[in-house]
């Protein structure tokens, strides 16, 4: 059996729940290679999942409602920050099936104002019908939402618990499967990337999306770029999280130790705070392609894929592929510093 089948009817056991709208896009950006001087640029736009204004977390949350669903629940809580990409999907994912949401959103970006805390995505999130819990930026989100669990089980509620970015083995499978979607659209273009480059911080985009191309073609190299201004314990946790999404999946053999690449050196000074070459790489994709990132997430790993390619790491003869992994309602209550 070829290794995409195997990978296919590894993923065909595990429960899944349609929510995204797949496949999704890949694009030449034609303007921007030239403006750079290569190397070619393709974007893969999954930030067109569709659900809730799109992103990477439709992929994930397509097997944790699953999950919640054979479990019986009626409820489901997640956590982030105020303008979690995550929370806003897996809001709109409980309104389509019919769950309650409760959502424990924490102030952990130094960053404020009427825009930060009231517009962008937890404006969507009230939208959607979720109830909001807002929490100071130390409070511990797992103790928070085990005692949010707690208590509504005593009211006779039957809660469903996600982790912050839906980044435990069954959300990886997301971006598992998304490894096999992404080889065969990259076979069908006659496309060998030198790499696959995309925005990490709770790891499981990265650590699913490895684990899968390991699995079917170890030569496509996956470059996570932190945003989290912490890269040894998130390629930690990628590589973790890898590491169960092979085994859950049963793959052959171990896990290659070279499949997981972190890129640091683009978050700023912290998680979520803007910075001058998110700016750049903001401004240069919107103008020269219509291309819209997010501040947090895609901006500073598009940042880091300028960098990497003024530093020389790609030829002109090279291809990249940059996952865009969403987020665009960010832009909105950082309007005054892209803005500036």
């Amino acid at each position: 059996m070829a290794a995409t089948d195997r990978l296919r009817a590894a993923l065909a056991a595990q429960p899944r729940v349609s929510l995204a709208h797949l496949p999704t896009p890949i694009e030449p950006l034609p303007r921007l290679s030239a403006a750079l001087g290569g190397p070619r640029i393709l974007v893969k736009r999954d930030d067109c999942t569709g659900l809730g204004l799109g992103g990477n977390k439709t992929r994930k949350l397509e097997f944790l409602m699953a999950e919640a669903q054979q479990q019986g629940a009626d409820t489901v809580i997640t956590t982030g920050g105020i303008q979690s990409n995550h929370v806003r999907q897996t809001a709109a994912a409980a309104a389509k099936l019919g769950l309650a949401c409760e959502l424990v959103l924490t102030r952990v970006v130094p960053w404020g104002g009427d825009d930060y805390e009231r517009s962008g995505n937890i404006q969507l999130d009230r939208l959607f019908g979720a109830t909001v819990h807002l929490h100071d930026g130390g409070t511990d989100r797992n103790t928070a939402m085990a005692a949010l669990a707690t208590a509504l089980k005593a009211d006779g509620k039957r809660p469903f618990t996600i982790p912050t970015g839906g980044s435990n083995v069954t959300g990886a499978l997301g971006y598992a499967a998304a490894a096999l979607e992404i080889f065969e659209q990259l076979h069908t273009l006659g496309v060998k990337p030198k790499a696959i480059l995309h925005a990490c911080s709770s790891g499981g985009t990265q650590g699913g999306l490895s684990a899968g191309l390991a699995a079917i073609d170890p030569a496509l190299r996956v470059v996570g770029v932190d945003v989290d201004a912490n890269p040894e314990s998130v390629e930690g946790t990628v590589r973790q999280l890898a590491e169960e999404v092979w085994a859950l999946l049963n793959l052959d053999g171990a896990l290659p130790p070279d499949c997981i690449t972190l890129e640091s050196g683009y978050a700023g000074e912290a998680y979520g705070l803007p910075t001058t070459a998110m700016r750049e790489a903001v401004n240069l994709c919107a103008e020269l392609e219509g291309l819209l990132l997010d501040p947090v997430y895609s901006g500073k790993a598009m940042a880091g894929l300028i960098g990497m390619i003024r530093a020389n790491r790609f030829t002109k003869d090279d291809t990249v592929v940059f996952l865009h992994t969403g987020g665009t309602p960010a832009l909105f209550p950082y309007r005054d510093a892209l803005e500036s």
